[in-house]
């Protein structure tokens, strides 16, 4: 390839995107330099008019006190709704299938409450390998909840021996195999390990044909993965807002549920005031009129200074698209690929798929003996990236902020440690 730095440089200023990264506050060395953050994949970068909305609610707090659940500059009675049609754009859901609210395991739970509904013969979930803890854990609960053991209920996707792919043919086969006893698929759309992106559409239909329910966790797909997730058809999706999404730590979530549950009122699930008729809603009346769509899946009112976070952020998605940001992905992706391929060093293997349709930003380059060391010295070098026991270096070019001269540099950092320590 033979790709130099002179290369990035010039890419970076063909890119018609290299002006958004001015828009986001960059972690810096104590020198003042800007550090290389790769790792958008755990906590996005602060934008820089996330301080200005959180201070304008602050303001408006300290101004008219609760009249401002009406008063404010951006009424908080409301406020939720002005985040709505942007997060359906960035997940290609209409807007009454979307809502922020809550954090993810939260969001998972209540999903599971309405669309886990396991019978004798139909009691299984089906998630994926190395699948996130968090998941794990509130799927093993909520079987344990219905009455069931997960290791009767619980099925876990297995890789192709002696790698982290799971192939198109294996789903296949897993739903052949126990189809008739799935009651719910629950998948990350990226999984956090091997950075692989399962598809979506191809999976929802297989679990419809089988009648089974199906879920995606979003976490590392909203804000990555160009999605459609209408079209797509699952039942529904969750995803946190503080990745790829920049709302910061431990910022709201969101939740997609697809229109066809959007008037059945039979669906079981938990119920809150926030998900009451809006119109009547303050006439605190005891029987609960649940509202059509995903805002009827609402518990409490909304925390106005997370959601100030979020739509910092989401304004920025606003003024540009989730296929111009997926392009550069891409770009940024396949540069990437090609200089670590240049490498050709036994103590490191990508993992990650290279197909496009089968990774988002996130490259997952395993270490061989599972040396830490190796994250240790380029981390000293102002490489901001994440390691994930037990032996994986996780990068992820996130094309908001993230140069191609930045992956060129991460790789020059990566070579002389593999080669000098």
């Amino acid at each position: 390839m033979n790709f130099r730095r002179i290369d990035a440089e010039s890419m970076d200023q063909q890119d018609s995107l290299h002006s958004m990264r001015n828009h986001f506050l960059i972690p810096k060395s104590k020198e003042g330099k800007d550090l290389y953050y790769f790792c958008g994949n755990s906590l996005g970068l602060q934008p820089k008019k996330t301080k200005e909305y959180v201070e304008q609610e602050l303001n408006d707090w300290a101004k008219f006190g609760v009249t401002g659940h009406h008063d404010a500059k951006n009424p908080w009675y409301s406020y939720h709704e002005l985040l709505t049609e942007a997060m359906s754009k960035i997940v290609g859901a209409l807007s009454i299938e979307t809502i922020i609210m809550n954090t993810l395991s939260v969001n998972i739970h209540l999903m599971m409450v309405s669309f886990y509904q396991p019978t004798p013969k139909r009691f299984k979930i089906l998630i994926e390998p190395s699948c996130f803890p968090s998941d794990r854990y509130a799927v093993e609960s909520q079987i344990r909840f219905h009455g069931y053991d997960p290791k009767d209920a619980l099925i876990i996707l297995q890789a192709e021996p002696g790698s982290n792919y799971i192939s198109k043919e294996h789903i296949e086969t897993i739903f052949k195999n126990e189809g008739d006893q799935i009651a719910l698929a629950l998948i990350g759309s990226v999984n956090y390990y091997s950075g692989q992106a399962y598809p979506i559409a191809f999976m929802t239909q297989l679990a419809h044909q089988y009648g089974c329910l199906i879920g995606f966790d979003l976490a590392h797909g909203a804000g990555n993965l160009l999605l459609n997730l209408h079209e797509d058809g699952p039942d529904f999706a969750i995803w946190c807002g503080y990745k790829y999404l920049n709302g910061g730590p431990g910022t709201l979530a969101g939740c997609f549920i697809h229109e066809r549950h959007a008037y059945n009122r039979e669906l079981p699930r938990f119920a809150g005031w926030w998900g009451h008729n809006k119109i009547t809603r303050f006439k605190m009346e005891p029987a609960f009129e649940v509202m059509p769509g995903a805002e009827g899946w609402q518990l409490s009112n909304p925390p106005i200074l997370p959601m100030a976070c979020l739509r910092a952020s989401l304004d920025l998605f606003s003024s540009t698209s989730m296929s111009a940001l997926r392009k550069k992905s891409i770009e940024l992706g396949n540069v990437l690929f090609n200089l670590l391929d240049e490498l050709n060093d036994p103590k490191i293997t990508v993992i990650t798929p290279r197909n496009e349709e089968e990774h988002g930003c996130q490259i997952s380059i395993k270490v061989k003996n599972a040396d830490k060391s190796l994250f240790q010295k380029i981390t000293s070098k102002g490489v901001i990236a994440d390691w994930r026991e037990p032996d994986v270096i996780r990068i992820a070019p996130v094309p908001l902020y993230n140069t191609f001269t930045d992956v060129f540099d991460f790789v020059e950092i990566l070579k002389n440690t593999l080669k000098n320590g």
